[in-house]
This record gives structure tokens, C-alpha cells and sequence, in this order.
């Protein structure tokens, strides 16, 4: 593994700066918790996207877009108070493998964790000292199933104890709590972290990463990605998840 260059950082500085900016919500999931100005609105409706946040883009927005819809476009409210009559109106929801039976438990945990837990903010927090999120995410995984569930409905969220890359939870995390001042990330969760966030691994920025030499590991799995969080972090160790913009943007963009 090569120690990063100024080179490499001022070149990946500068695709940062290229994609992370407000034209990038035109086209990315983010822009649906971008709907919300209520910091619980804006939470839940970025972890539901996040979770169907995989195959086409397009359609991923316009799913999510119908959640929002079936949620009565307030999701806390929706959360706290729905009845289970209320439910019914998910039957015909799908994305991929997640349907209707997994929002209907989703739904469910979410209002778990919300009364028992005191939030996603919380529910998510490292507590044990780590640099990382891994066992916080195998956490709130075990929190979010406490409850009676559908066993089918646990893949639909990561378990990096189990190897998982987690990346659709990594991306969630770094909307939360990273705050670029640009209007793209959130930065609404003030008791987490940018120093500690992980960079989301995807085919795209993974096979940029391997490219550019900071990573190794063939792999897209935690390993891979505790791999590339010691090369960003030797990038910049207060905002590592920023160069999610330049690795995604090169792969997805720039074909790199």
C-alpha cells in the first residue's frame, strides 16, 4: 500500500470541490431528505432511501419519492402515530427485494427506535470508544429487530460484524453527519463525528480507489473498507467521507 502524495490529494481535492456542490442533489438520492426542513423528517426519510439505494438511480429516486408519498410526506408523524389500518397502504410498494412486508416492519422498528432508543441519532452512536462505525452499526441492526419481525427483513441491513461493506448505511451516516457547507450533506447530527465516518464502498468507488492505488483488497467488504479509511484518513483526517464525491464522481461520471 503506497502512502497517498500530495499529488493524489491535491487531484482528488479538486474532484471534491467538482461534485460536491448543490448540482449534485439533481441526480442523487440525497435530494429526498433535501424535501424536509424538520431534522426528524429529514432523518427518517434519508435512512429509508438509503436502504432501497441500490440499481438504477433513477428509479431509486422515484421509489423513494412514492415512500414519501405513502408517508403522507411526514415521516415522523407518520412513525409516531399511524394506526395499523394504515399499513394496508404499502401493499403494492416494492424496490427490488425490499416490498411491502419490509416497510410495513420498518415502520414498525422505526417507531421502536424512536420511543425506546431516542432516535436514529442515538440509535446509531458509537459508544464504545471506536474510530469507526462497525459495532455501532451492528448495534443499531440488533435494536432495530428487537422487536417481533420478519426474519426475511433483517438483510436489508448490513451487519459489518458479519464482513458487510455496509455502504448504503455508510452513505446515510455521511448525509447526516457531515457538514460540507456546500448544501449536499446535512450535517444535522452534532453529536457524531466527520472524522470518524467512513467512505461508502461501491463497484464504482471501489474499483477507483484500487486504481489509484488506496486500496488493495479485492473485495468490497469491512475490510476493504477499514483499508481505505487509513488512506483517506491520511488525506484529511477531520472530513475523510468527503472524497466520496471524487471517487464516486470519477467512476460514475468520468468512466475513470
Amino acid at each position: 500500500m503506497i502512502i497517498p502524495t500530495s499529488e493524489l490529494k491535491e487531484f482528488l481535492d479538486e474532484k471534491v470541490t467538482l461534485y460536491n456542490n448543490p448540482k449534485f442533489i439533481e441526480s442523487d438520492p440525497i435530494q429526498i431528505p433535501h424535501q424536509f426542513s424538520k431534522k426528524e423528517d429529514i432523518e427518517i426519510a434519508g435512512f429509508l432511501t438509503a436502504t432501497i439505494a441500490w440499481g438504477n438511480r433513477k428509479m431509486i429516486i422515484n421509489n423513494a419519492n412514492k415512500l414519501m408519498d405513502l408517508l403522507d410526506n411526514s415521516p415522523h408523524d407518520f412513525i409516531l402515530n399511524h394506526q395499523e389500518k394504515e399499513l394496508k397502504r404499502f401493499h403494492n410498494f416494492v424496490h427490488r427485494t425490499f416490498n411491502a412486508m419490509d416497510m410495513v416492519q420498518f415502520v414498525k422498528s422505526l417507531k421502536h427506535i424512536y420511543q425506546k432508543h431516542h432516535g436514529l441519532e442515538q440509535s446509531l452512536a458509537i459508544k464504545d470508544g471506536t474510530d469507526n462505525y462497525k459495532t455501532a452499526i451492528a448495534n443499531f441492526k440488533a435494536q432495530f429487530f428487537e422487536i417481533s419481525h420478519l426474519h426475511r427483513t433483517q438483510k436489508h441491513i448490513s451487519d459489518p460484524l458479519r464482513g458487510s461493506a455496509a455502504k448504503r448505511i455508510n452513505m446515510y451516516l455521511r448525509w447526516m453527519v457531515r457538514n460540507d457547507t456546500c448544501g449536499v450533506d446535512f450535517g444535522i447530527w452534532k453529536t457524531h463525528q466527520p472524522g470518524k465516518l467512513s467512505c461508502p464502498i461501491d463497484v464504482h468507488s471501489g474499483n477507483v480507489a484500487r486504481k489509484l492505488g488506496l486500496l488493495e483488497r479485492k473485495q468490497n467488504d469491512w475490510k476493504a473498507v477499514t483499508e481505505l479509511d487509513t488512506q483517506l484518513r491520511l488525506l484529511d483526517k477531520n472530513d475523510p467521507s468527503k472524497y466520496d464525491f471524487a471517487l464516486f464522481g470519477l467512476g460514475v461520471f468520468e468512466k475513470f
